[in-house]
């Protein structure tokens, strides 16, 4: 059955708003096949084209919530951020419309994979680097929508989702620009913000955004990211309490534990850019994504760096120079540095500088251990990168054994030797002389 040719009440009235069901058509060439998610505002469905081998995700507003205009409101300023951001990283809504029974919709592309919070919740902390690459390719849809003079504002692990692209290599997006707001040309972009009405997720809120000012900025969403990244490298948030009056207090007074009292191996130079996200005063947190990525760049992979460029290209920012590689100076570059890795063994990330050990083979049966025991010689190469090479001890002393002498048989066949090849040569230069 169509969802847009819903009957009438004989009355003539328009009859109760109803979402769709299984196997309904939604704007004439949807099949709902299944029920995706439901919350207190909305219904997401997964859909079959009737035509095309196309699955898509449906997201509709249900009735309770579509009869608030603000709620109506955010759902279409949603729809409206996510067509104007191009980045392949944010997901993509293909259609948007009203059913007959006058509930709003939104054709979204269909993803497969999880969310961050259930991805922290299912395995742990991120590792260090795949924490950094995913708040990056985040941030790259971010940038792009401060450029636009969007601001989030609702920024949190639900709302970045981790896909994949088609050939394996993971692919972050971010959703939900329900709570987005215009920073200038604000026609298209409302405020939604009422008296006593809290407007984001508590435990991602700024201290300015909790005191409900205005004019909020991108620093805003850098605070939320800073919490994202706190969470996704320690598995806890950095500010927690049961009661909201009680969380806010903490936002907006304490400072946040250290990440590394959480997790000692973080490096201190990443925990430095957490801790600078998370300053209360926005003027003290980076200035932009572009600020933030940079900052981030020495603790990302290959791919987050790439995103750390396009960052810096998309806010209009020419693109740092790359950290020094291992190898500084030289100019073999990455293939260099993977011979080393080969030859010198595993890379150990210290705070602000990485540490290359050798690993120093077993001596032979005949070599006391104690003899390989002597001082490295360390070589120190620019900015801190240390290559350590053990320095092999010299030799436990032994007896130094003469060469043995030759005996009388062994004299004499030598000195025969000799007289034949000077008899040779001596035939031969008489004849030349003939």
């Amino acid at each position: 059955m169509s969802t847009d040719s819903a009957p009438k009440s004989p009355a003539g009235a328009s009859p109760e708003p109803k979402a769709p069901e299984l196997g309904d058509v939604v704007a004439g060439k949807y099949r709902v096949e299944r029920v995706i998610g439901k919350g207190g505002m909305g219904l997401v469905v997964e859909a079959q084209h009737t035509t095309l081998p196309q699955r898509v995700a449906i997201k509709i507003l249900l009735p309770e919530a579509a009869k608030q205009d603000d709620a109506v409101e955010r759902f279409l300023r949603e729809a409206r951020a996510a067509v104007s951001i191009q980045s392949e990283h944010v997901a993509r809504v293909m259609d948007l419309g009203t059913l007959a029974s006058g509930l709003p919709y939104m054709v979204m592309e269909l993803l497969t994979g999880a969310d961050l919070q259930e991805i922290v919740r299912q395995r742990g902390p991120l590792p260090i680097a795949q924490a950094v690459d995913a708040l990056l390719q985040a941030s790259e849809a971010i940038a792009e929508a401060h450029v636009l003079g969007i601001i989030h504002r609702d920024l949190k692990p639900a709302n970045i989702f981790v896909t994949t692209r088609p050939d394996g290599s993971p692919l972050v997006k971010v959703l939900d620009f329900g709570l987005a707001k215009a920073t200038r040309g604000g026609a298209l972009y409302t405020s939604l913000t009422a008296a006593n009405v809290i407007i984001g997720s508590p435990f991602y809120m700024s201290p300015e955004q909790i005191r409900g000012l205005k004019g909020l900025d991108a620093r805003t969403d850098i605070w939320a990211l800073g919490v994202i990244l706190y969470q996704i490298l320690t598995g806890k948030r950095p500010f927690e309490a049961d009661a909201t009056h009680a969380l806010f207090l903490m936002i907006g007074g304490d400072p946040p534990a250290p990440p590394r009292w959480q997790r000692p191996e973080i490096p201190a130079g990443l925990e430095a850019v957490v801790l600078q996200c998370l300053e209360k005063k926005p003027s003290d947190r980076p200035p932009s994504v572009a600020d933030l990525a940079r900052l981030l760049l020495p603790f990302a992979s290959e791919e987050g760096r790439i995103s750390v460029e396009r960052i810096h290209r998309l806010q209009g920012v020419a693109p740092p120079e790359r950290p020094p590689s291992i190898l500084d100076g030289t100019e073999k570059g990455a293939a260099l540095e993977q011979a080393v890795r080969q030859a010198f063994g595993e890379v150990s990330l210290s705070d602000n500088a990485t540490t290359l050990k050798r690993p120093v083979k077993a001596p032979p049966p005949e070599v006391p251990a104690a003899a390989l025991a002597a001082p490295a010689e360390e070589l120190n190469a620019r900015n801190g990168a240390t290559v350590v090479i053990p320095k092999p001890a010299p030799m436990a002393s032994a007896p130094v054994l003469e060469p043995p002498k030759p005996n009388a048989r062994g004299l004499v066949g030598v000195v025969a030797a000799v007289i034949v090849v000077l008899v040779v040569i001596a035939a031969v230069l008489a004849l030349r002389a003939w």
